[in-house]
């Protein structure tokens, strides 16, 4: 979630604060430091290979997706809240990847009555296995969505719902049946009601920003006309933690996302950065300056209270991932030299090393099931994107081609990433599939970088 810039900022800003240090002497009483790990490699005699599947090589749905039919008549605000109900509800289907659309250019050729009954033997005979019906209609100030599936080999229909909602909401309704369609035919979540938190300097100022996952809808979030970065959502999703350094030195401050309020949680000392929320959402992981040495600490979200230390290495530590099962936490290290990728238990025990190809290893963030760390790798003196498995350790960099490729996160459904890219000049987010297919790109103004992904809406 983390780019390599964070890393160089940390290390550059310790030295124009005057943050350079001896470190802590014996008779400050400070708790021993556990000993250091000791750094193996992978065994060389062995080989590996990391296999990237999370459902993306089954057989496409074939799926028949006529235009939304209208009952009364819709005009003005109410007919584009219809359009855009359907253009959305269409969009999530494409880039689940799990369809293969047919949609009414396609459909255009078939001889239609009008009747879906009478119209299944139509839809299946071009070679079709399921069938999308929309109706609309307005009452009054609300806009009523009816979406229906038929299996067409029995020609019976498989998934019924109704919405009613008011006219803004149709983004909303659109993702919420795509997802429940998505769930009923391939048994996975959906991920068209997540977002992502990202930054942005548009406005100015580098500040914390949202968006819909397919890069729709994007919002400023804080408005601090100062450096923030590096948003972390909760577990619930209607919190953000970032960085900011609009009171002075870096700090940790929370972002409540649906009353607006801001609050610090951790601004003592010096340097405060790169938060990571445990799966409970009690807790916040991150760096933090400690006699000019960044280490590993947490702090209770509330009030940022019970801080503790988690590691004591004479290298910079940062960046920290806490692990979807909250056992354990991943972060950058220098420890080794060039900086790497750590593990460690969530208390701060049986710290070892993860990555070991590459020559700088920065930013990492958890796939949702906890067997895949993505992270930025140079590779051949590019960075890269590159997927790890925390067991094996088998290693696979899924990113090629011109430009850096920085700050990667996890879909909630593990089945996508986002990043950084600055392929076209300035670092714009992209989202791509989890083997590297499929690239896209979802911001195009001002500079865009460190992105989170929220979870499922069904875990908030």
């Amino acid at each position: 979630m983390r780019s390599r810039s964070l890393l160089l900022t940390l290390a550059a800003g310790l030295f124009l604060l005057g943050l350079v240090l001896p470190r802590i002497s014996a008779q400050q009483q400070t708790p021993p430091a556990p000993a250091e790990p000791q750094e193996q490699a992978p065994p060389q005699d062995q080989e590996v290979t990391l296999i990237l599947d999370r459902g993306g090589s089954q057989r496409a749905i074939k799926l028949a997706f006529p235009a939304f039919r209208t009952t009364g008549q819709l005009a003005g605000e109410a007919a584009g809240a219809a359009r855009e109900l359907e253009a959305t509800v269409r969009r999530d289907l494409e880039l689940s990847g799990f369809f293969e659309i047919q949609g009414p250019d396609a459909l255009r050729s078939l001889t239609l009555t009008g009747d879906v009954q009478r119209d299944l033997e139509a839809y299946r005979s071009a070679g079709n296995q399921v069938l999308l019906i929309g109706d609309l209609r307005q009452e009054g100030d609300r806009l009523v969505f009816e979406g229906r599936v038929f299996d067409l080999g029995s020609g019976q229909a498989i998934l019924a719902k109704r919405y009613r909602g008011a006219l803004n909401t149709s983004r909303r309704i659109g993702h919420t049946f795509a997802d429940e369609v998505i769930l009923f035919l391939t048994g996975k979540r959906g991920i068209a009601q997540s977002s992502i938190a990202f930054t942005s300097d548009r406005s100015g100022a580098k500040e914390i920003w949202m968006m819909d996952y397919d890069g729709q809808n994007q919002r400023r979030i804080t408005g601090h006309r100062s450096t923030s970065m590096s948003p972390s959502f909760n577990p619930a999703g209607d919190t953000l933690a970032y960085t900011s350094f609009f009171n002075g030195p870096p700090g940790i401050y929370l972002a409540d996302l649906e009353s607006g309020r801001k609050r610090p949680l951790v601004t003592s000392g010096s340097l405060n950065t790169s938060p990571s929320f445990s799966p409970d959402g009690r807790r916040v992981a991150f760096a933090r300056s400690l006699d000019g040495n960044v280490e590993i600490f947490v702090a209770d979200t509330a009030g940022g209270g019970n801080l503790r230390r988690l590691t004591h290495s004479n290298a910079i530590d940062t960046n920290p991932a806490w692990s979807p099962k909250g056992g354990e936490i991943a972060f950058t290290s220098s420890r080794g030299g060039n900086p790497h990728i750590y593990l460690m238990d969530a208390e701060g025990a049986n710290q070892r090393r993860l990555t070991f190809d590459g020559t700088y290893n920065d930013g990492v963030a958890w796939s949702p099931e906890g067997d895949l760390i993505v992270y930025t790798s140079r590779r051949d003196g590019r960075f890269q994107v590159t997927v790890t498995n925390v067991v094996t350790l088998a290693s696979r960099v899924i990113t090629s081609g011109p430009g850096e490729k920085e700050s990667p996160a996890f879909s909630p459904d593990g089945r996508k990433i986002v990043f950084t890219s600055n392929r076209a000049g300035k670092k714009q987010l992209w989202v791509m599939d989890l083997n590297g297919g499929n690239p896209r790109q979802l911001t195009t103004e001002g500079s865009n970088d460190m992105a989170d992904w929220s979870r499922f809406a069904a875990e908030r």
